[in-house]
């Protein structure tokens, strides 16, 4: 009877360590490869539960959720000759979960190797100029060419953003003596321009007073009336020379 027991009791073992290595379950995120006697079957498991062969089948797990890749900085000369130091990150997921296992050995080493290269590639075809102004245009010349370079893994790149940008710093502090200097010389042209504008102002008043004269002793007497709103200075002005005028004439003598 014992040894009955010790039997049963065995094969209930053996028939629990058979169904543990028989029943996998595959998340809503996530796809089995199986590898039956090492070749790939056609179909991905998942998700759900489903069920191996023991010893037969070698499965693999893959996330499909999108995946996070931070591009290490890298040293990078523009093609103005200014050296950089950038940093960037990619966001990419797997489309093809038995190309990402079949195709490469490991799809996050290759993808963010490619993604070191192209980086270092693209931004030593651009002035520093262009890097620093034309952000989105980079980011979407960098997102291409990633994607069509790991497209055979299965993998789909969605993003790839351009995060920081380190510059020397002396040429940080030339880039700030230009902004200065630009921003002086826009001074002087709004200026000028100022100067222009009230100098046509002027002529046009000047053309004015020239055909009306009484304007100009109206303006005369404005000027006054503004400068005798203050009571506590003393002003000193000129009497127009046409005040005068009748008593510098010489008078004829009657005989």
């Amino acid at each position: 009877m014992t040894g009955a027991l010790i039997a049963l009791a065995a094969i209930v073992f053996l028939i629990l360590l058979f169904l543990t290595a028989a029943i996998k379950v595959a998340r809503e995120y996530e796809r089995g490869i199986v590898f039956r006697l090492g070749r790939l079957l056609a179909q991905p498991k998942g998700p759900g539960l489903f069920f191996l062969i023991p010893v037969v089948d070698r499965m693999v797990k893959v996330d499909l959720r999108t995946i996070t890749l931070n591009i290490p900085p890298q040293e990078v000369i523009t093609k103005d000759n200014v050296p950089v130091r950038v940093n960037a990150v990619a966001y990419f997921r797997i489309v093809d979960p038995a190309a990402a296992i079949v195709q490469v050995e490991n799809y996050m080493v290759a993808t963010s190797q490619i993604a070191q290269t192209t980086l270092r590639s693209v931004l030593g075809q651009h002035s520093l100029d262009e890097l620093l102004s034309e952000r989105e245009k980079i980011n979407a010349i960098l997102q291409g060419i990633i994607d069509e370079a790991t497209a055979p893994w299965g993998i789909k790149v969605s993003i790839v953003e351009v995060k920081d940008v380190e510059i020397p710093t002396g040429m940080q502090r030339a880039m700030a003596r230009q902004a200065e200097a630009e921003r002086e010389r826009r001074a002087k042209v709004i200026n000028a321009e100022g100067e222009y504008q009230a100098s046509e102002r002027l002529k046009d008043a000047a053309l004015v007073i020239e055909d009306h004269p009484v304007a100009l002793q109206l303006r005369y007497l404005q000027t006054l009336l503004e400068l005798g709103s203050s009571q506590s200075t003393t002003i000193v002005f000129p009497a127009p020379i046409d005040l005068l005028k009748p008593f510098l004439e010489p008078r004829s003598v009657s005989k």
